[in-house]
């Protein structure tokens, strides 16, 4: 039930950070809807096709379908109230990452996967979705410019696996390592900390 409840807040979040990109794009309604469902879905789709999940998660099960429609006329709705929020977009994308970081260590812990390639799972499911969106909106992938992005969701999974081996329930150490993404990101962008480059182009 935990890890269900922590699915359907990371497709909210997801959905919601797609919304407010379309709606910058002055998408149509069938276009924010498209976004808003390839952000929430990508990663988790590329994630079960990898594994053999077929068919894939949300084909399985409709309610993925329907929490992402209701998230974006919520999102719609609300759109004013979201644009107030500055750094709206930032928040649920980071939350987003931090969620379906742990969903995805979580189907390869199932499939029975070494944890590195539970991490690498866990990545991809939190990073492709946005891969995705931002490749339809015409914009550089966050995943590839210079943030703290996948990086955070890596660490985040490293540090799973490393709280797991102590003596407490499984849920706390799901639980710290989903702060541990989110709370990498908030840092790496309040203080600015980027990954360095490996060339330098000269002006």
């Amino acid at each position: 039930m935990f890890y269900s409840v922590i699915d359907i807040l990371g497709t909210i979040s997801f959905a919601i950070s797609g919304v407010l990109v379309a709606m910058e794009k002055k998408l149509d309604l069938f276009g924010v809807f498209i976004i808003a469902f390839v952000t929430a879905v990508g990663g988790g789709t590329l994630r079960d096709m990898l594994i053999g999940n077929t068919p894939v998660g949300w084909m399985q099960d409709p309610i993925y379908v329907f929490v992402i429609l209701g998230t974006v006329v919520f999102a719609i709705f609300f759109r004013d109230k979201l644009r107030h929020f500055r750094k709206s977009l930032f928040l649920f994308d980071t939350i987003g990452i931090g969620l379906y970081t742990m969903v995805g260590i979580e189907k390869g812990l199932e499939a029975g996967l070494l944890p590195i390639m539970c991490i690498a799972l866990g990545t991809m499911t939190a990073s492709f979705g946005g891969v995705i969106r931002d490749i339809l909106c015409n914009e550089i992938p966050v995943i590839f410019r210079r943030e703290i992005y996948a990086t955070a969701c890596i660490l985040g999974g490293i540090s799973y696996f490393l709280i797991r081996k102590l003596p407490i329930d499984d849920t706390f150490a799901y639980s710290a390592a989903i702060v541990v993404v989110i709370g990498i990101r908030l840092l790496a962008v309040t203080f600015k900390i980027a990954l360095p480059n490996i060339y330098k182009i000269d002006t």
